[in-house]
């Protein structure tokens, strides 16, 4: 057994006062998970308004193994997400194990061949799942590290947990967001040194892809050649950003120099905030605001 040198810390907590741990049953409970942090929001299902989100970031986690044991200790010392009396759970991966598959052509025994084109699967110690969008004519392929997956669904025997991609979350999202005008536009994440880039016109999906970015000039070199690969004006087409960026972030303004329509996205209109959350800013958090959308 591997010693847990590792730890994690909290690094956002807002609760809204109507939140009633009676009232599991009516909440669904939307996880997110990645290398080194973990995510969690709960979503009142008969008001759609948000209640809780907390954001942990683990510490010295440097194997899958030891981020196993982190987010067990993380469970264990945590009251609510050990109960397993929700109204729905769904776990969304952090992975840049993925490819979309046109839902007309795809077959679930071919799964793994979809994938194998784009990356390496560990067959021992990783699992394919794929999602089927209910925006778009796309099936997400993905892979998940299998003793995770498997023992949060020990956590909820009870229950049946749905496993998604987070590029899932993002891509339903966007195509429920207020802002989706009828012309092609770009809308792009920021997380943690990875990029999403997503383009859709007409609640269509063009394009989705992610990329390691690692210093400004990433940003706009990968936004710029998805702007040419899609045929995008850097003139008049829109690009709107949400994650962990600022209107000051060296990568915004450099943006700028070069796509003049560029906004930050807001909060999920079809979900409520109290006065709570407006500590957050509106950008933030649409990725697991958006894991409610898969269904």
């Amino acid at each position: 057994m591997e010693t847990i040198s590792a730890n994690y810390k909290i690094l956002k907590k807002i609760k809204d006062e109507a939140f009633d741990v009676d009232k599991l049953h009516n909440y669904c409970l939307s996880i997110q998970i990645g290398i080194r942090d973990l995510q969690f929001c709960v979503i009142d299902t008969t008001s759609n308004k948000c209640l809780l989100i907390e954001d942990f970031v683990f510490q010295d986690v440097k194997t899958i193994n030891t981020r196993l044991l982190v987010v067990q200790k993380l469970f264990e010392n945590h009251h609510l997400l050990m109960a397993g009396f929700w109204h729905s759970i769904k776990v969304s991966f952090k992975s840049h194990k993925f490819t979309l598959v046109p839902s007309d052509h795809f077959l679930p025994a071919a799964a793994k061949d979809y994938l194998q084109v784009n990356c390496q699967i560990k067959e021992k110690s990783e699992q394919i799942y794929h999602y089927k969008h209910i925006s778009s004519n796309a099936v997400n392929v993905f892979a998940v590290d299998n003793k995770l997956a498997a023992w949060i669904k020990s956590v909820y025997k009870q229950k049946e947990v749905q496993i998604v991609h987070q590029g899932s979350a993002l891509i339903e999202g966007v195509h429920r967001y207020d802002d989706h005008s009828h012309e092609k536009a770009m809308f792009c994440l920021v997380d943690k040194g990875v990029m999403h880039l997503i383009v859709s016109q007409d609640q269509k999906l063009h394009y989705y892809n992610q990329f390691a970015v690692r210093a400004s000039e990433d940003y706009l070199r990968y936004i710029m050649l998805v702007f040419k690969e899609l045929s995008l004006s850097q003139k008049t087409s829109k690009l709107i950003l949400w994650g962990d960026i600022t209107q000051e972030s060296p990568h915004v303004k450099s943006l700028r120099r070069y796509i003049r329509n560029i906004s930050f996205g807001g909060k999920p209109s079809y979900l409520k905030f109290s006065y709570h959350f407006d500590e957050i800013p509106d950008h933030q958090y649409f990725d697991i605001l958006s894991i409610l959308l898969c269904e």
